[in-house]
């Protein structure tokens, strides 16, 4: 067996190495997405999340639009995103989402959305809206909605992928056991059945975890079968960066050959697409997977 190279939890608090460096965004499409997101009051992931791909992203005019407001009513100890009570509740942000993506000339547009627990339908009618508005605008234009843990409210889970979008994605985020500690409000069991029901209503399904939380190589192979078991077809899988101080430390750096050896092990256990590295986000390379056969 190959020996795959993973740095210790020691060396991680002295700096990132050196393949977890990102280029700064600039140049002339980087700037035309700022002024864009900026003068239609959108709310991007890339920024709110601090996304390390949003130079390289935007700079190919995509972004991941973040609707229902940029306060969410989680508190997930990885998450940059603001938490609180949120007031924004905007009809006529659908609207003004399609018309940004229909500027921008994007051929594949990623949405997502803070958690609105406080809503009655978890925010799904503006999902639904914001799908169909894209759609009626930009018809060419292929879609993935990110859609939040409907806490078990299934009406509320149907009516957000009632548009018909071509990829619906719920990130399990991390593995059962540090479910507690990443994401307290959240459930490991009810996201897996949130991914299954996805999966038997037609649509493509996907989902994202962090590495690098504390995670062993057997818990990352037991989640892939679970994923596997309830229907999912594309797995990405990044490296988790602590967002602040006040945020979970890292416990580890894995090794780019690491993400390789999973990549190969999900499709071994039976996943129809892996993007695995240490930058990989959820959105990363998204447009790649509306060619996954359903």
């Amino acid at each position: 067996m190959i020996e795959l190279p993973v740095i210790s939890p020691d060396e991680t608090r002295k700096r990132k190495p050196d393949w977890l460096r990102v280029k700064l965004p600039v140049g002339p499409e980087y700037a035309k997405v700022r002024r864009l997101v900026d003068n239609y009051k959108l709310h991007t992931i890339c920024e709110s999340g601090n996304c390390p791909n949003m130079g390289e992203c935007w700079g190919a005019g995509t972004a991941t639009f973040m609707i229902l407001g940029n306060v969410c009513t989680r508190s997930c100890t990885f998450c940059a995103v603001a938490t609180g009570r949120p007031t924004e509740y905007d009809m006529d942000e659908p609207k003004r989402v399609a018309e940004a993506i229909k500027l921008m000339g994007v051929k594949h547009a990623v949405i997502t959305s803070v958690n609105r627990d406080e809503l009655k339908d978890r925010g799904a009618e503006v999902w639904y809206q914001t799908v169909i508005e894209t759609k009626k605008s930009s018809p060419e234009t292929t879609i993935e909605t990110l859609i939040p843990d409907t806490k078990g409210n299934w009406d509320a889970l149907y009516r957000m992928i009632e548009g018909k979008q071509e990829v619906v994605s719920h990130n399990m985020e991390t593995v059962g056991r540090l479910y507690r500690m990443v994401r307290p409000q959240a459930k490991y069991e009810r996201s897996l059945e949130q991914i299954r029901r996805i999966r038997e209503a037609g649509m493509r399904t996907k989902t994202g975890i962090m590495l690098g939380i504390g995670e062993t190589k057997e818990e990352v192979f037991k989640a892939m079968d679970d994923l596997a078991a309830n229907g999912l077809m594309i797995l990405t899988l990044g490296q988790y960066l602590q967002p602040t101080k006040m945020h979970l430390e890292v416990a580890e750096f894995i090794h780019p050959d690491t993400f390789e050896m999973y990549k190969e092990e999900g499709l071994k256990r039976g996943l129809k697409y892996v993007e695995s590295g240490p930058l990989v986000r959820s959105s990363y390379h998204a447009e790649r997977h509306v060619n996954v056969p359903l």
